[in-house]
């Protein structure tokens, strides 16, 4: 029987978190007969899913890099989280898997 690592644990509670919170704005968007796509370039419950599902990503993929770049031996992997919010989060996330992808295609150190 497989066990559940607390890392496991982790980003199944931030995929619980996930799914109540946006569709909690999304069923509230589908009540009031709101615009959805058009809300996502103004205000309503529509924007307010948006910006949870994307804070709930952003969670996810930070305890992803930090957990991995420990796990590979990537020094300072956590620069890419403070990375993310001054430039981009789009510049960030690429950039940090194409750094893990060359340390893992390294030879191991003996």
């Amino acid at each position: 029987m497989k066990r559940w690592t607390p890392l496991a644990v982790t980003y199944l509670v931030l995929a619980i978190v996930g799914l109540i919170a946006t569709w909690t704005f999304n069923v509230l968007a589908i009540a009031t007969d709101s615009r959805w796509f058009g809300e996502w370039f103004t205000n309503g419950w529509a924007t307010q899913s948006l910006q949870v599902d994307l804070l709930i990503l952003a969670a996810a993929v930070g305890v992803l890099i930090v957990v991995e770049g420990r796990r590979i031996g990537m020094r300072h992997a956590w620069v890419f989280l403070p990375l993310s919010l001054v430039v981009a989060a789009a510049f960030a996330m690429p950039l940090f898997l194409a750094l893990r992808e060359r340390r893992l295609a390294q030879p191991e150190q003996v």
